[in-house]
């Protein structure tokens, strides 16, 4: 059993029983068509994530002390339908004992199994797949299971709300449900498209984030980088009012594809990461804060009175 933390978090942090967060990496690149190297995002992430400071300046919390476990990373590669089980039932093992599930891939075809777990575990639930591409075919290169393939089991089986789409085959809009894809070419000229997209949204959420969602001038490391994507700031504020407004009940983050000479994608995957466990434990943690501070001075008062007894 590997000794590896989280960002190099402190192992009572990190430790099962107590963290309330968990963090499955699956470095898979079995079905990827362009660029070949997604297997390596999830190292280059964790490596990243431990160069990163673990205090959030704009929520002003430490999100890590909730606990994050590690898990020992998923590595069924046999055949991408092998994968996408393992996956489905290590995510499933995790939701039962309670725990926010987390997964980095990898290639998007992952996400098949991530979602059918939270698909079985949650009621009403909603997809909200951030990503350049509509991955809505229902086979593709002989399988089910391809990164291309990613939500169209979401699509029959989920609330499916697309957001940041600008590449795809003619046959996906067969698939597609218009009235829940955003196109991010009619996002550039919508300045309410945020709000829109949380209408669409039920109370239950997973998010599948495919980092190729984000424009290629700060996301360049991806298998299919795609031009006119979101950028950090307007990605920050979408994803803090969907955490603000719904229930997120888990996430996954996938397609990095790491560049040796270029580190800066790697830590923008870490970054976003812990940002998304801090807009959803924020609450939490200005609870934490105000416990502990509220016996601190009851502690405070019990030691004034005690001095005040003694005159």
């Amino acid at each position: 059993m590997s000794t590896k933390t989280y960002a190099g978090i402190p192992q009572k942090n990190a430790a099962l029983e107590t963290s309330k967060i968990v963090l499955i990496p699956v470095p898979y690149d079995g079905t990827s068509t362009f660029q070949k190297g997604a297997d390596k995002g999830p190292d280059a992430f964790l490596h990243a994530s431990e160069n990163m400071e673990l205090y959030d300046i704009e929520t002003e919390s430490e999100v890590y002390k909730q606990g994050i476990h590690l898990t020992e990373p998923i590595t069924e590669s046999s055949s991408p339908e092998a994968m996408v089980d393992a996956v489905h039932k290590t995510t499933k093992e995790y939701i039962i004992k309670n725990k926010f599930v987390t997964v980095f891939g990898g290639e998007h075809s992952i996400s098949i199994g991530t979602i059918r777990a939270f698909n079985e575990c949650f009621d009403n639930l909603t997809v909200l797949h951030i990503d350049a591409h509509a991955d809505l075919r229902k086979e593709y290169q002989g399988t089910t299971c391809n990164h291309a393939c990613a939500v169209y089991e979401a699509s029959q089986t989920t609330n499916l709300v697309q957001v940041g789409i600008r590449s795809m085959d003619v046959a996906e809009t067969r698939v597609m449900d218009l009235e829940k894809t955003f196109f991010a070419h009619e996002m550039a000229k919508d300045e309410y498209w945020m709000d829109t997209v949380v209408e669409a949204l039920g109370e239950n959420v997973f998010i599948t984030f495919d980092l190729d969602a984000l424009d290629p001038s700060i996301m360049p490391s991806t298998g299919t980088p795609e031009p006119g994507g979101l950028f950090w700031y307007e990605t920050l504020d979408f994803l803090k009012q969907v955490f603000a407004e719904r229930n997120v009940v888990g996430f996954d983050i996938v397609e990095l594809c790491p560049n040796e000479a270029d580190k800066s994608s790697d830590f923008l995957a870490a970054k976003l990461y812990y940002k998304m466990l801090s807009y959803k434990f924020a609450e939490t943690e200005e609870a934490d804060m105000y416990e502990s501070n509220f016996h601190d001075t009851k502690k405070g008062i019990t030691k004034s009175n005690e001095e005040e007894d003694e005159y």
